[in-house]
Parts: structure tokens; sequence; C-alpha cells
């Protein structure tokens, strides 16, 4: 896999979701406050969408960075990321 990048800006990650057709999203049946997904294509039946604002409220409240990755090892657009604790 290319390498990935490790972010928690706000703006970074909306461009970054945006350019991919992403949304944001949550888990409908989850803990308070949801786990949060970027939404592409299709809506999941299982996501329920979200504000930008509330995402990032979550995403900052549960302490999160965004790990993603820009292409693919043959120099495809990467839709790869995943939510993990900031260090």
């Amino acid at each position: 896999m290319s390498a990935a990048v490790t972010t928690t800006d706000h703006e970074e990650i909306r461009k970054w979701a945006e350019a991919r057709g992403g949304r944001p999203a949550r888990v409908k049946v989850t803990r308070p406050g949801g786990i949060l997904r970027i939404d592409f294509g299709e809506p999941e039946e299982e996501l329920e969408p979200i504000t930008w604002a509330d995402f990032f409220r979550i995403f900052d409240e549960n302490n999160l960075a965004f790990l993603y990755q820009e292409r693919t090892d043959d120099d495809r657009i990467s839709r790869f990321n995943k939510l993990v604790e900031r260090d």
C-alpha cells in the first residue's frame, strides 16, 4: 500500500472526502455519539448522514485522527481511510 497520512485538520479531511464523493455519516445503532464513517457512492442502509459540523464535533470529542491514502500503489485515487486514536 502507498504511504498513508494522518491528520486532525478538519478542512484537509473534508476536502479529501468530498474530492472522492464522500459524505460524513455515522453508524445508526452504536454507542452515544456514534461511530463515524465517510460514506461513498450509494448511501449504506446502516449509516445515517450527518453534517460536517456534527462529524467534527464527535471526531474531536473522541480524540480521533484521520488516517488516509492519496493514491493506490498503481497510482489510482484511493478511498482508503480509517479513524484512529490520536497519539
